[in-house]
């Protein structure tokens, strides 16, 4: 019996997952992605956090359960998951949305100035109260995308940058179009929702987890990487503009990150992008088979957390699991 030849279009985090599950259980994978880079994706710019549990506070309960078994799937491929849960604080005059947030969440532990003192030193005497969600988790986006495109090609998957898909170059091929917001004329119901981050650098500040703060314009987020490095995001703008990061949207997230903690004051700025996530309008993914493709889309701004299960909801597709 021949192997199940499969082709990939775009190499974005989606694109890289459901290529990985499907070449495990045997298909022949092939991936074309138009960027000449992985950087060309929006997933290149993403947070990264593996936090099913916090993204309850606004997403449906199909989030928060699809994405529980994220964290284990991605420490089987990028050994540099972390698993040191997510922290939730907020300013003393907006301390009442942490009772709100917890409200919408679960699997939350209430945490005093002690506690988030020993959880974070760095933060000790800055924050009275907020909310740890030890089960969660995060990865470097960038570190993780390499990994699954190296572990791709170990295993004889053929990779094209720069290269679109024209259909029809390979024929007996079951194709996946994981283009995200460039697939917006073969998915009318896609829209684009704007997201600008952050990459900035500090040795003057050391965060273990990501921390989320709520603010009443713009609940921010900030995730820890190598070398002093943090990623602060992100804005969520009803627009398709693919232009570089706004200056309003430039205060408000560093002046944000300063209330923080006062030394992103003087922290090295290294990237500010933006990026249009593909989203529908209840917000939700979707497989949906059209065109003689598997359209899988729809990420918002749970990319990394809802990639392994729609790359396995794929794969069972592919090969006829019923579930």
């Amino acid at each position: 019996m021949s192997a199940v030849k499969a082709l990939i279009v775009g190499a974005g985090v989606v694109g890289l997952a459901t290529a990985l599950e499907l070449q495990e259980r045997g298909a022949e994978v092939t991936i074309y992605e138009r960027h000449d880079t992985l950087a060309g994706s929006a997933s290149w710019l993403a947070g990264g956090m593996l936090a099913p549990f916090c993204e309850g506070e606004s997403a449906p309960e199909s989030v928060v359960i699809r994405g529980a078994e994220a964290i284990d799937w991605w420490a089987r491929h990028v050994p540099e998951v972390v698993r040191e849960g997510s922290l939730v604080v907020a300013q003393p005059r907006d301390v009442a949305d942490l009772d709100r947030f917890a409200a919408h969440t679960r699997e939350w532990e209430k945490v005093d100035e002690a506690r988030i003192g020993a959880l974070e030193p760095e933060l000790a005497g800055r924050f009275r109260k907020g909310l740890f969600y030890a089960k969660e988790g995060h990865v470097d986006p960038r570190v993780a995308l390499a990994a699954l495109l190296a572990e791709l090609r170990a295993a004889g998957a053929q990779v094209w940058f720069g290269v679109d898909y024209h259909a029809g170059a390979y024929e007996g091929t079951v194709v996946i179009d994981c283009r995200g917001y460039a697939a917006r004329a073969d998915l009318p119901e896609i829209r684009a929702v704007r997201g600008e981050m952050m990459l900035v650098r500090t040795h003057e500040v050391k965060l273990g987890r990501p921390v989320r703060m709520l603010h009443p314009r713009i609940p921010l987020y900030i995730a820890p990487r190598a070398d002093g490095v943090f990623m602060i995001g992100a804005t969520m703008i009803e627009s398709a503009d693919p232009t570089g990061v706004s200056v309003r949207s430039t205060l408000e997230l560093l002046g944000a990150a300063y209330a923080l903690h006062p030394a992103f004051g003087e922290a090295e700025v290294l990237e500010m992008k933006a990026a249009l996530r593909p989203s529908y309008p209840d917000n939700e993914p979707r497989i949906v088979e059209a065109n003689g493709r598997i359209y899988v889309n729809g990420f918002y701004r749970h990319g990394y957390l809802l990639a392994p299960f729609f790359a396995k909801a794929v794969a069972d597709r592919v090969f006829g699991v019923v579930v």
